[in-house]
């Protein structure tokens, strides 16, 4: 936890309401987002009891499994929740847009906009990875066959899973996450897990603190868990019986058709209250203003739904079940370049995540004294255009004489430190040398250099472009690792362990729900 979440925490427990930490959003927010509640039978291995399916407050589909230990019925639910989710995806790959690569010398084409989905907490994350994981690699004929749609629904909740781990991604967001990356509340961060307890704090009834609301929405009678878990005293006193009547009534049609009536009214009435406490926290993320580089990392999203369309179009297979040992270097160095580049873009969107990296030295800010937008350098084969600035600060400034500095107000021009002079009144003063940003001539463009009485930060952090690693090919990977396949088995250079097992093999691939 940083410096100031830690005050932002206890300011919100003085003050009885949940403190701002960003003053513009970091997500995207679609206009029409496609909310999802599940529910998950206790003690069972990701067996779904029912969900709450919607992309507008008045158009909640409910689904539920009488039987969740029933594996017809269980991909039954899968086959509903794809008659909603794939027409959500498809209204979105009608219309592409052209995007130059290679620096215009090629294009390549996208959809203009992505699906979205919602689910409030990152434990329905871990739900759709393993419905994914449980429908994917099904079939619609042979052995225990299942509906077309069901292995589709699989790689697709598949991929959103797999989009929800790269930071920045808004394909698919835990409620939860996106709150409290804006709000700190009073509480701790296992319980900003609650969703009734996160509004709590965010947005206290009238007369109540933050953690009065918390503490009121902890009570599950009013305000059941927002899922997948469900409340131990619902599933002993209320849910077991509903099922085992619906057992029950197998030979009575009348029967059954009124314990199904009864179990679904029961799982709405569990569901109901977190699907109004979601449409709430988006009416929260709508009221923050997008952050400048939102935009485009939501364009990162749209080309992981485009590539993953293509891929399922041309009849490509489903996501394996574990990566190869390249595949997974490759796919972490993906992910540490993201997380990297997403602090950086969230500091540069945000004063107030940027004042976080100015505690720890890594940026300050002052005002320009001086300012030299004439100096050309001619030190060296030609002349070349390096204007001067100078600027007073009263922060520290840890970085040393040579270090290069960027601007986030103007992040194509790079600052080289070349003079740091404390002051005896606690001010120091930085002369900076610029380049980049000012075109290729000698005299630079109005505008480009900053002017005496800017108000300016500058930061260690780079926006720029970080340079994917070199991996070797899946061939050229060692024995140890998986190796070049069509060798010995267990020899050296070969893929296949001994006794037969191929790596990333661990039986039948839909196994969970056999």
């Amino acid at each position: 936890m940083s410096t100031l979440r830690a005050l932002a925490k206890a300011q919100a427990v003085a003050a009885g309401v949940a403190q701002p930490v960003a003053t513009v959003r970091h997500v995207h927010l679609h206009e029409r987002p496609l909310l999802l509640v599940p529910l998950a039978l206790a003690g069972e291995a990701n067996a779904p009891l029912a969900a709450l399916v919607g992309a507008a407050p008045d158009e909640a589909k409910l689904l539920i499994v009488p039987q969740p230990r029933n594996r017809s019925q269980r991909f039954a639910f899968a086959a509903e929740l794809a008659s909603v989710v794939l027409p959500y995806l498809d209204a979105y790959r009608g219309v592409s847009e052209a995007v130059a690569v290679d620096r215009g010398r090629d294009v390549r084409h996208r959809y203009v906009d992505a699906p979205q989905l919602l689910v409030p907490n990152p434990a329905g994350i871990s739900f759709l990875r393993l419905l994914g994981r449980s429908t994917r690699f099904r079939r619609p004929d042979g052995e225990y066959p299942v509906h077309p749609s069901v292995p589709l629904l699989g790689r697709w909740l598949t991929f959103f899973a797999e989009r929800a781990e790269h930071p920045g991604s808004s394909a698919l967001l835990a409620m939860t996450d996106a709150l409290t990356l804006h709000w700190a509340t009073g509480q701790s961060a296992v319980e900003d897990l609650h969703l009734p307890a996160l509004l709590g704090w965010i947005e206290p009834p009238a007369g109540l603190t933050g953690a009065e609301a918390a503490a009121r929405a902890e009570d599950p009678s009013t305000h059941p868990p927002a899922g997948p878990a469900t409340d131990p005293d619902f599933d002993n006193r209320r849910l077991a019986p509903a099922v085992e009547a619906y057992a029950e009534a197998e030979e009575d049609p009348q029967a059954r058709a009124e314990a199904y009536a009864a179990l679904e009214a029961l799982l709405r009435d569990q569901l109901a209250p977190t699907w109004e406490l979601m449409w709430r926290g988006v009416g929260l993320l709508r009221g923050l203003t997008p952050g400048a580089r939102v935009e485009g990392r939501w364009a990162g999203d749209r080309d992981a739904f485009t590539a993953h369309a293509e891929h399922v179009d041309s009849g490509g297979g489903p996501q394996p079940r574990r990566d190869g040992a390249v595949a997974a270097a490759v796919r972490l160095h993906r992910l540490e370049r993201a997380l990297t580049s997403y602090a950086v873009q969230r500091a540069y969107d945000d004063p107030l995540v940027m004042a976080e990296h100015r505690l720890a030295g890594e940026a300050f800010v002052g005002d320009v004294t001086l300012a030299d937008p004439k100096r050309v350098d001619d030190s060296g084969k030609r002349p070349v255009l390096r204007p001067r600035i100078q600027l007073v600060t009263t922060e520290p400034v840890l970085v040393p004489v040579g270090a290069t500095l960027y601007c986030p107000t103007r992040p194509s021009q790079k600052a080289r430190v070349v003079f740091v002079t404390p002051g005896a009144d606690g001010k120091t003063e930085v002369v900076l040398e610029l380049s980049g940003g000012m075109g290729r001539g000698l005299t630079a463009p109005p505008g480009s250099v900053p002017e005496v009485g800017e108000r300016l930060c500058y930061t260690t952090l780079s926006d720029a472009y970080l340079p994917s690693g070199a991996f070797p090919a899946p061939e050229e990977t060692p024995w140890t690792h998986g190796g070049p396949p069509g060798s010995v088995a267990g020899a050296p250079g070969s893929g296949e362990l001994p006794g037969g097992e191929l790596p990333g093999s661990d039986g039948d691939p839909g196994e969970e729900w056999a």
